[in-house]
């Protein structure tokens, strides 16, 4: 399903004739709160006011977007965001139409896994986990029946960058029972499911996403710590960030859904991407090392249309006064988008509510940055 929406979004932007920067500028100050958040004017951080101003009135107007925030950080600052009311599920639940605030969270999706990329991470700095390079079936014992020579030559490493060679089809709607990712939700053990998926290929080699990776890390990651996975991510993450207010969907067994189960605020979220952006520092403290930062952001495998693939990092490139511009991206069902651009110290966080193959779920947030945010840089 993903390769078809990539399709649908392409030819999308050929035909919208609306740009976002053509709306009437208008916007109140981000909201000063007890968040550990710097609040700034846009033009303050180098950015022209106008077009950014642009981004409620704009949305407020396109009811179809169905985009449900929008936060914008330079240098380290809050400068802008907006909340949108828009029809919203929670995890395939109905929620009706609601109206965002600040202080709400919203389903991240698939955003998830690469927060748990870092929690892997933080794992190896402190010798939870010793090797990325550990056969992932010497962490299930319990599962030696379904050992073959093919599956212990899969990795820890192969888990990160989607390669696992696994055969295992997402591509398809989610409604489709026969979707990988539904099936593994339906099972009465998720870990079983994953390693008892037959082997298509050798690992390393093609990338092909598979929610079952984050899902073993996660397992993995309970096992070498002795602490459930979404515990442990808030003692080493999210405490240290000062994010507490965050969600979970579970599987059956009561375990966290590490491959796209997180519920958290756009403003948190925000504080993902400028720890990924300060390489690994939140106001000046070492949460994630930076040698992790940038071997889990480094292109490692082609993924989808334009990006590559980290550890469970997505790798896009845009244009800016013809020079090419480097960003690192979480990517979420339905339009969740966290969007880091290093070169031009900027976070990009856009949340929607598009839980179906509508174009907009991807091309919302890349047209907020190719159309306004990037072009509003006034020192480029």
């Amino acid at each position: 399903m993903r390769g078809k929406i990539f399709l649908l979004a392409a030819a999308f932007i050929l035909s919208s004739a609306v740009a976002l920067a053509e709306s009437g500028p208008g916007c109140a100050a981000p909201a000063k709160l007890d968040d550990g958040w710097a609040v700034s004017g846009p033009a303050e951080q180098g950015l022209d006011p106008s077009p950014i101003c642009s981004i409620g009135p704009h949305f407020d107007a396109w009811k179809e977007a169905n985009v449900h925030a929008v936060v914008v950080i330079r240098h380290g600052a809050l400068v802008y965001e907006a909340y949108f009311t828009g029809e919203d599920e929670n995890w395939g639940r109905k929620l009706g139409r609601v109206t965002y605030k600040a202080d709400m969270v919203h389903d991240l999706r698939s955003v998830t896994k690469s927060l748990t990329s870092l929690v892997v991470g933080i794992a190896l700095d402190r010798g939870w986990i010793k090797d990325l390079d550990a056969p992932v079936t010497s962490f299930f014992p319990e599962y030696a029946d379904l050992r073959t020579p093919e599956k212990d030559k899969i990795t820890l490493r192969h888990l990160l960058m989607m390669s696992t060679g696994l055969v295992w089809d997402e591509d398809m709607p989610y409604s489709d029972p026969a979707n990988s990712e539904t099936q593994m939700y339906k099972a009465s053990d998720p870990y079983r499911y994953v390693l008892e998926r037959p082997v298509g290929g050798p690992p390393g080699k093609i990338f092909n996403y598979v929610t079952g990776a984050p899902t073993l890390l996660g397992a993995v990651l309970h096992k070498v710590t002795g602490k459930p996975f979404d515990a442990l991510e808030r003692e080493v993450l999210f405490d240290p960030l000062g994010i507490s207010d965050v969600q979970w969907t579970y599987f059956d067994n009561g375990d966290p859904m590490p491959g796209g189960g997180l519920r958290m605020r756009p403003r948190d979220l925000a504080k993902i991407g400028q720890l990924v952006l300060a390489h690994g520092q939140w106001n000046g403290k070492q949460i994630v090392p930076a040698a992790w930062i940038e071997q889990s952001t480094t292109p490692r495998l082609n993924a989808y249309s334009m990006y590559f693939y980290g550890y469970q990092w997505w790798l896009g490139r845009s244009l800016l006064n013809g020079r090419q511009v480097d960003w690192i991206a979480g990517r979420g069902y339905g339009g969740q988008r966290l969007i880091i651009v290093p070169s031009q110290d900027i976070v990009l966080v856009a949340m929607a509510g598009h839980y179906d193959t509508s174009p907009l779920q991807e091309i919302a947030a890349i047209n907020l940055l190719n159309r306004v945010v990037l072009p509003a840089i006034a020192d480029k």
